[in-house]
């Protein structure tokens, strides 16, 4: 005779029908040094999901099951403000414990969980839909790797620290691991419900639900054990998250448009800078992305508070700051410092701690201290704000005198690179892939290093230099850096200009050969606007093309050059912030059907991705009806892709703001495509708020105040 199995309460974890699947899409949360990555389910797998806090997964296990299977998924998401994440569940049918079976579907779970304050707050709720009252077993199983994120990246270590013995109450569970660095990393998790079993990875729940009854319970995850969360704490959390995201949000002026998608892409692409964007005591900062970059980069902030200087000039205020006061002052081969550098990017994590990685605090970006002085140059013109360039200036002098001693050495008189150590970068621009700069036979180009577009970072830092110099009547100096970047401008054109191409070299090598390649770095070119008119027209034309232009946005290498392909990091995929430089840079030089062209690329691209465009995606084709192929490991939401909307709609509009004169300067203004009427509230001017609409009329596009009456700010319109 066979007997039938008794059902167990709690089963092991099943591997069939119900189990989770690779997930499609993955969600994100963030407050300060807090993140947190999960599936449609709010579950943590242990790939590259996990709770993170200062560079160490602290949770890389966190899976609810009934009956020991994952319920079903009907919908998942995170609010418009990125606060709060909410998964909406349902059982599959659950074997009798004692009455008759739940059939399929009529038990709800919902999963809402925020972040605050250094701790995850999630809030289970359990509703019963049938006729008759249900037994549901319930666990939620967890663990902690506390893997640097650097291992969780594939970093491969020949040593880790140790895990220490498991600490448990009735209702929570204390995990800690002690590094290899002496520091002791906790992880504590605490249920409002005591478990009916509690061990080490997991807690068991045994829920009875009446007919149409309904069981909540609150789950906190800290460094250290809390107050029994409870829904006030919960509550109290969630208000507080969302008066901070309300006012990061509404720092700077705020667009409407007549265009209802495009409206919901600007609000998702402010929300996610707001997500981003953490407060440190030098002021707001942008991190660079979840999850792999969510931290201070210097390269990342800066551009990003290029792209919303004309908005909100608090961002470039507090990255100015932070970087300021972050700059080498010591020589080190292995940070790649040098006095005067400003940093690339800075990490806490147990890997850098012991020197196994350099990135604690890293300088191996050549372009980010041209880049720091460029937007100290564009802050001040854009605010008047010359308190703060006064506290920088040592800082900027220093980053000039660093620049200049480079340029002294190289024969040409250019800013290059060589990595200090093997264990450093070994290309140090944006694009900073082992394999990104290349002759046009394919082979690797052997450093020293000079990029085209970091000659014109330069060009552009010198000029911001001797306009500020002469702003504090330091004459002498004014002159000196002017001169130095008219020379800078002319030996550029000389050496990086290819004729028979029509196009700017990548990159001289270390014998001062050119990287005959396209790609796309003389765009950021334009954006300095070192290149005289008739050779920017030329440059746009080429990023215009088929062959850069992939229907979505630029590519980084051009279609049919070596090395070419759609599917890697940096040669040949599409980066938003770089379609955003680029179109910049085309309209410095009068092509605003270009930037028309490049801005509905982008937003039909976002809208595809599902109104947030992610780090980088593929770079194939456009093709009719089909989406942009993602890029699998991408960063989503990254601070510089959210940032682009705004820096290729000021492009559009033709919009810069003169602090000094008191004016708002708009330049054969466009209009997106499909939207006949946009309007900017309280755009910050000299201590008021300007309201300006641009209108569609016939095949023009006007610009007028938004409100009657005089006002202290002109609008300035050329046509």
């Amino acid at each position: 005779m066979l007997l039938e199995p008794k059902p167990t309460l709690f089963p092991a974890e099943a591997t069939g029908t119900g189990d989770p699947r690779a997930p499609l899409h993955l969600f994100v949360l963030k407050h300060g040094d807090i993140f947190l990555v999960t599936d449609g389910h709010g579950d943590i797998l242990g790939n590259g999901d996990g709770l993170f806090r200062d560079d160490t997964r602290i949770l890389s296990r966190f899976r609810l099951t009934i009956a020991g299977v994952s319920p079903s998924l009907l919908s998942a998401g995170v609010g418009q403000d990125n606060v709060l994440f909410t998964s909406n569940l349902t059982n599959h049918p659950l074997p009798p414990l004692g009455g008759e079976p739940v059939p399929e579907g009529v038990i709800h779970i919902q999963r809402t969980r925020l972040l605050w304050d250094m701790r995850l707050y999630e809030r289970l709720v359990l509703t019963n839909f049938a006729v008759r009252e249900a037994v549901v077993p319930l666990s939620l199983s967890f663990e902690a790797d506390f893997r640097d994120m650097f291992e969780v990246r594939g970093a491969q270590r020949q040593n880790r620290g140790r895990s220490l013995a498991s600490e448990m109450t009735a209702d929570t569970v204390l995990l800690q691991y002690e590094g290899l660095d002496g520091v002791i990393r906790p992880c504590s998790i605490t249920f409002s419900e005591p478990p009916s079993r509690l061990q080490h990875n997991k807690a068991d729940f045994v829920v009875e639900l009446k007919a149409r009854g309904t069981w909540e319970m609150y789950v906190e995850v800290g460094s250290t054990g809390a107050a029994r969360p409870s829904f006030g704490r919960f509550r109290a959390a969630s208000a507080k998250a969302r008066f901070g995201s309300r006012a990061t949000r509404r720092q700077g002026a705020a667009i409407r448009t007549s265009g209802r998608l495009f409206n919901d892409w600007i609000e998702k692409s402010r929300a996610d800078l707001a997500l981003l964007t953490t407060v440190l005591p030098t002021g707001l900062y942008p991190y660079a992305g979840i999850p792999w970059f969510s931290t201070t980069f210097g390269r990342d902030a800066v551009i990003t508070a290029m792209q919303m200087l004309w908005l909100d000039p608090s961002l470039a205020r507090g990255v100015l700051a932070f970087l300021g006061q972050h700059q080498a002052t010591e020589t080190s081969t292995f940070h790649d410092a040098a006095p005067g550098k400003i940093m690339h990017e800075k990490r806490k994590g147990e890997m850098t701690a012991l020197r196994e990685l350099p990135f604690a605090q890293y300088y191996g970006g050549v372009d980010t201290t041209p880049l720091f002085v460029m937007l100290a140059g564009a802050y001040a013109s854009r605010t008047g704000d010359m308190g703060l360039i006064d506290t920088l200036w040592p800082a900027l002098r220093a980053a000039v005198d660093w620049i200049e001693q480079v340029c002294d050495v190289n024969p040409d008189g250019f800013l290059d690179y060589s990595r200090g150590a093997e264990t450093g970068l070994a290309n140090q621009g944006w694009k900073d892939s082992h394999d990104s700069v290349f002759h046009a036979d394919g082979a690797q180009a052997v450093g020293p290093i000079a990029l085209v577009e970091v000659q014109g970072y330069v060009f552009a830092a010198l000029r911001a230099m001797a306009e500020l110099a002469d702003r504090r009547g330091e004459a002498p100096d004014a002159t000196r850096w002017r001169a130095r970047s008219e020379a800078l401008r002319a030996t550029v054109e000389t050496r990086f200009w290819l004729e028979d191409i029509g196009f700017y070299a990548m990159a001289l090598d270390g014998e001062g050969r050119p990287c005959r390649v396209r790609a796309s770095n003389p765009g950021h070119l334009l954006f300095t606007g070192l290149p005289s008119a008739e050779r920017g027209a030329r440059v746009a034309a080429h990023l215009l093309s088929s062959d850069l232009n992939s229907g979505w946005g630029i590519r980084t290498v051009a279609r049919g050059e070596p090395n070419f392909n759609p599917m890697s990091y940096h040669n040949g995929s599409v980066w938003p912030h770089d379609t955003a430089l680029c179109a910049a840079g085309m309209a410095r030089y009068g092509v605003r059907d270009g930037v028309v062209r490049l801005m509905s690329g982008s937003f039909e691209a976002a809208v595809k991705f599902g109104m947030r465009l992610p780090e980088l995606f593929c770079g194939f084709e456009r093709a009719a009806g089909e989406a942009p192929v993602a890029y699998p490991v991408a960063c989503l939401p990254q601070a510089w892709a959210s940032g682009a909307v705004f820096m290729i709609l000021q492009a559009c509009l033709g919009l810069t703001i003169d602090e000094e004169r008191g004016a708002i300067h708009i330049d054969r203004p466009r209009l997106p495509a499909g939207i006949d009427h946009l309007t900017l509230c309280g755009v910050p001017i000299r201590a008021i708020k300007v309201d300006v609409t641009f209108q569609r009329i016939g095949d023009h596009v006007v610009a007028y105040p938004a409100s009657d009456g005089p006002s202290p700010i002109a609008i300035i319109l050329h046509v």
